[in-house]
């Protein structure tokens, strides 16, 4: 395949200016943000001479929808956003689907830096979002600045979505707009492999009920903490049950379907037995494997612990699913050619041929395969493991190599040059 990749030196210092400043903009789900950097990249696209759709997503709508994915946060509003580069005709369309939203920072003390920073120090550019998934986002961008400068016969788009961390709420609505594609790339961080697979995620809460006492007589109690630490166990070898055979796209990974509990909050004073405890956390969904599926070998495990215990017979553990809701996505084999093409696009700009696995971790992938029927995979810069920590970075390099892999998958895909 003959690359023309159009990325020049000023090119790649521009792509760690853009990225800088995406960086800078705290685009945390649900805040002010999230809308403001829509406006930034709104004006990019338009700049750059691409047919931009930029509209106010109907929350209210897309919300009461039956099929609607969850949403972890509070929106009043959100904004939707397509850069469309059109083709001359006669070939097929290449969607690149990027999120914009990041989760918060946490401690700022646990950071080096301003966690919203955009520092550079060598190859690297820190700061929340830098990896998940700005850096990738301004790869498609440059991407898509390279590509009009010598029109596809295909195509392009480049999807600017709010709302993917906590469930895919920006995606959901662009595909009920009506956008489609005959393939997309997502770039999130792969550290350039190909991932044509995702495990998916449910949010859970528990609610234990014991009864309160003072923690003098606390014999007259029940303390939900204790009956807390049975089903934890519980949950910890379903979790071990769940692992032992695995889909081989997952088997790079030691709990390829994690069941963590993330937050535990009981009782209301130091010396008082507490009557309530609420636990909430995520259980991961298998390759394949119906959400229902998920939902009753939790709830089973639950119900299981609650028949050992005659206080928990009497005060059975409540469960409630909340949240977003993550199923698992896969590239139908039958879709092959955009796995090869991705493949050979990363070979011909790097010269090596990248792995293949499936993440552990949920995306909108499952969406665009599902929902959409668009064959999908994620390509992307930056390593997994620097997603949500302190000290979040990218590299700058692997934001370079993904842009151009990106313009020889789009020539490949898009029928060439005209």
């Amino acid at each position: 395949m003959t690359i023309a990749t159009g990325v020049t030196r000023d090119d790649v210092a521009g792509m760690a200016e853009l990225l800088a400043e995406l960086v800078r903009i705290p685009s945390i789900g649900g805040s002010a943000a999230e809308a403001q950097i829509q406006d930034r990249l709104a004006t990019w696209l338009r700049a750059e001479g691409l047919e931009v759709d930029h509209w106010p997503i109907p929350l209210n709508q897309v919300t009461a929808e039956t099929d609607f994915p969850g949403m972890e946060v509070a929106r009043t509003r959100a904004w939707g956003l397509v850069g469309r580069l059109p083709g001359t005709g006669g070939g097929p369309s290449l969607m690149l689907n990027c999120h914009v939203d990041v989760v918060p920072a946490g401690d700022p003390s646990a950071w080096s830096d301003d966690p919203f920073s955009g520092r550079i120090n060598g190859d690297l550019l820190y700061g929340r979002g830098a990896c998940d998934m700005k850096g990738g986002l301004v790869a498609s961008l440059f991407a898509m600045r390279a590509l009009r400068r010598r029109r596809l016969r295909g195509d392009v788009l480049i999807a600017c979505v709010p709302g993917e961390e906590d469930g895919g709420m920006g995606t959901y609505a662009l595909l009920k707009r009506g956008w489609r594609a005959d393939a997309c790339v997502i770039p999130e961080p792969t550290g350039l492999d190909v991932v044509p697979a995702n495990a998916g995620s449910l949010t859970f809460r528990l609610r234990i009920r014991g009864r309160a006492a003072h923690a003098a007589r606390r014999y007259d109690g029940v303390s939900a903490i204790e009956k807390f630490l049975p089903l934890f166990a519980a949950l910890r070898a379903l979790e071990r049950r769940r692992n032992t055979s695995v889909d081989t796209l997952m088997e790079r990974w030691d709990l390829p379907y994690a069941i963590e509990i993330g937050t535990v909050h009981a009782g209301d004073w130091s010396s008082t037995v507490p009557g309530d405890l609420i636990a909430e956390g995520r259980i991961g969904v298998a390759l394949g494997e119906p959400e229902q599926a998920a939902r009753r070998a939790l709830e089973q495990t639950v119900a299981n612990v609650c028949a050992s215990d005659e206080w928990l017979r009497r005060h059975p553990v409540e469960v409630e699913w909340w949240g977003g809701r993550f199923a698992s996505g896969r590239l139908p084999p039958a879709d092959g050619d955009l796995l090869n093409r991705l493949t050979e696009a990363h070979a011909a700009v790097t010269g090596a041929t990248p792995a293949v696995w499936g993440a552990p971790y949920g995306s909108d992938l499952r969406l665009l395969t599902g929902l959409g029927r668009i064959p999908t995979v994620q390509y992307g810069p930056g390593d997994i493991a620097r997603m949500h920590t302190p000290d979040e970075c990218v590299a700058l390099s692997e934001v370079a190599t993904t842009t151009r892999t990106l313009i020889a998958l789009a020539q490949s895909h898009c029928r060439g040059w005209n």
